[in-house]
């Protein structure tokens, strides 16, 4: 579906429940390999932070119990996370540095370490002003680096600091309104930082948005009237700036991987669609023979099912359809069961649920 959108290389991060969240990864989608074989090589580490009421959850314990409740409770209880997670971070490393491998290794303190010695990027869910102002200050005092604040749906509010500290923003094309923390969020938020000079993208944050990209970007020209070329940047070059790639991805030049997409309209448009999607120069999609496919199984379907009928009708017993189960994660998704489809089974003139 993504190569089917246009789309060749995608950063994969998980939920935003913690603070200090885990690594992630950056992948290209050629289809068909092992997983490992989908890492882009050569980029490199990035973790998750975030910011919120996702993370301090006080407002789920209701649904949840008592039981639930944990620390932080509190946009000051972040902060604490913070601070108190990189003072032992400076602590471990000064002792590593003296004492070597006499110090018991941990996997946890390592990760911080490497964000310390700016080897490891932080990519931060994030929403509000003052938390983004608090970030940013919990940075300078501890002596490590903001990559990019994801979301940032108040990032027109900070783009000045953000510029001023080489921020990048990778925003909402135009969601507002969803849910308190974001009351302040406008459409016009990814022009406002482009125009300040805050390195600016666009993300999805869910896999149906993810393979409409270009026509995210789109809303940059029809809200804030920016440039064409500039919008498309917004899903093309300066993502791959931020991700530290923009030297093999990102637009097409001599030299680099050969990631290409060929439109049937201008790629802005909501008519456009994805003829062809080229990955490291090797065809992944081609609309054409999709087209044909989808048709051959068509008629395989069609077959299939009429000799079900002639075979029911001849008195052969039918057999129970298999429940399926669908699993679609998004970025507010507390637990699995809120996705559990429920299981129906058809029989002999029966419905169950």
């Amino acid at each position: 579906r993504q190569l089917a959108g246009g789309v060749t290389t995608s950063h994969i991060l998980h939920g935003s429940a913690n603070a200090i969240g885990g690594q992630t990864q950056l992948i290209k989608h050629r289809w068909g390999v092992m997983p490992d074989e989908m890492k882009f090589e050569g980029s490199p580490g990035f973790i998750k932070f975030a910011l919120g009421e996702n993370v301090k959850q006080s407002n789920s314990n209701a649904a949840f119990g008592a039981a639930n409740v944990r620390f932080p409770q509190t946009r000051m209880g972040v902060e604490q996370v913070y601070v108190d997670a990189f003072t032992r971070a400076k602590e471990y490393k000064a002792a590593r540095l003296v004492k070597g491998n006499t110090v018991r290794r941990d996997l946890e303190l390592d990760a911080l370490v490497e964000i310390l010695n700016d080897t490891r990027h932080i990519t931060c869910h994030s929403y509000v002003q003052s938390e983004i102002n608090m970030l940013m200050h919990v940075a300078d005092s501890m002596g490590f680096k903001i990559n990019t604040f994801t979301h940032i749906l108040e990032g027109y509010k900070m783009a000045d600091k953000m510029k001023a500290h080489n921020i990048a923003g990778s925003t909402f094309s135009d969601w507002w309104a969803y849910k308190m923390e974001v009351a302040e969020a406008i459409p016009y938020n990814g022009k406002l930082m482009h125009e300040v000079g805050v390195l600016t993208g666009f993300n999805s944050d869910d896999a149906e948005m993810a393979r409409r990209l270009n026509q995210e970007a789109g809303k940059a020209v029809a809200y804030g009237q920016m440039s064409e070329e500039d919008a498309l940047k917004l899903v093309t070059l300066n993502p791959a700036k931020m991700m530290h790639v923009d030297q093999k991805i990102g637009s097409i030049k001599a030299g680099k991987d050969a990631d290409l997409v060929l439109w049937s309209a201008d790629p802005l448009s909501i008519y456009a669609v994805a003829e062809k999607t080229y990955v490291d120069g090797i065809p992944y999609w081609d609309y054409a023979q999709d087209a044909a496919k989808q048709k051959a199984m068509k008629a395989d379907q069609g077959r299939i099912i009429q000799k079900m009928i002639e075979a029911k009708n001849a008195g052969s017993g039918a057999q129970r359809p298999t429940a399926q189960r669908r699993r679609l994660y998004e970025c507010t998704t507390l637990e699995e069961d809120q996705f559990v489809v429920k299981e129906t089974v058809i029989g002999q003139n029966q419905l169950q649920h």
